[in-house]
């Protein structure tokens, strides 16, 4: 166990190496990296992906995946958005959106849990129904019209830091809490080490797996809330792409594609270097085209990274 742990922390201080050496490259190409008005830039742009990150991150400890994040980001916003604009106060809309998401998890989570149906294919097949959905509830063109206060979720301050952030920051305390403090956490932990022990342990492996894809549902919701909040629309096209960079981001903090590893604190600094790599590349002048070139070949190399790992580690326990 102490191996293990020593194992985290030196990884946990890789991540972290390498987001301050990335920084300090894009710096010395554009004076306007190291300001306060572009830091806030980065961590409102950091907010929706580490929101959406934590959910990902308690799913693949269990040896889960969701592919279907972007497309619920997208359906969820624009529904609140669209009972904004029918005059539902904002609190409704807001928890309604969220709702959306924690469904959708839940009905991914009963057929993975309880038909056994590949995470990959049914969460793919949602990816495109929840897409379908948004485009349904505002298929002319992107909803505009919204209440005066529609943004303060996304603008306002609090203690002086951006909203988004301080939503993103109690998010990710929550999950850190619940996989490290709780019983469920250890649940989760025991379901991604060795699903099939854990169910002979006496857990309830089915009930811990909807739960998770519930909170994943969720957490995709709220992300796409704050996103949507701060940009002041409602977008069904908004999240395409957005399921990559939470996986990314969760890769590279350091979540085992096997399952049964991983932290919060891990993810949030793989969820800093994708929107560090995105805010970086566009003051340096790459064209967005190139952004995804990048951001693919990050994901690549953090799965490389990841196998290699495992295959180490495989080898020095026979």
């Amino acid at each position: 166990m102490g191996m293990l742990k020593n194992s985290h922390n030196l990884q946990t201080v890789a991540t972290l190496t390498v987001l301050v050496l990335m920084s300090a490259v894009f710096a010395t190409f554009s004076d306007r990296f190291f300001t306060i008005s572009n830091f806030q830039n980065v961590m409102r742009n950091a907010a929706p992906l580490i929101i959406a990150s934590c959910g990902m991150t308690a799913v693949m400890i269990a040896r889960g995946l969701d592919l279907s994040v972007g497309s619920v980001l997208a359906a969820a916003s624009v529904l609140a958005a669209s009972l904004a604009v029918a005059g539902f106060p904002l609190y409704i809309a807001f928890a309604l959106g969220v709702s959306f998401g924690a469904f959708v998890g839940l009905v991914n989570g009963l057929i993975i849990a309880k038909i056994s149906v590949s995470p990959i294919i049914v969460t793919l097949g949602m990816l495109n129904i929840t897409r379908g959905i948004a485009y349904l509830i505002t298929p002319s063109a992107i909803l505009v019209g919204l209440p005066s206060n529609w943004s303060d979720l996304g603008t306002s301050k609090v203690i002086g830091l951006p909203l988004p952030i301080v939503i993103a920051a109690l998010v990710a305390l929550f999950f850190h809490v619940l996989m490290s403090q709780t019983t469920f956490g250890k649940r989760i932990y025991a379901v991604g080490g060795n699903e099939e022990a854990a169910r002979l342990s006496g857990l309830n492996v089915s009930r811990t797996l909807i739960l998770l894809y519930l909170l994943c549902g969720a957490s995709a919701a709220l992300a796409g809330i704050v996103l949507s909040s701060r940009v002041g629309v409602g977008d069904p096209n908004v999240g395409i792409g957005f399921e990559l960079q939470v996986i990314a981001a969760v890769i590279i903090g350091g979540t085992s594609l096997s399952g049964g590893e991983g932290r919060i604190i891990g993810t949030i600094i793989g969820a800093l270097i994708i929107a560090v790599l995105g805010n970086g590349l566009n003051l340096v002048g790459v064209e967005p085209f190139w952004q995804w070139v990048a951001q693919g070949t990050v994901l690549i190399v953090a799965i490389i990274v990841d196998r290699q790992v495992q295959d180490g580690v495989n080898r020095a326990n026979k």
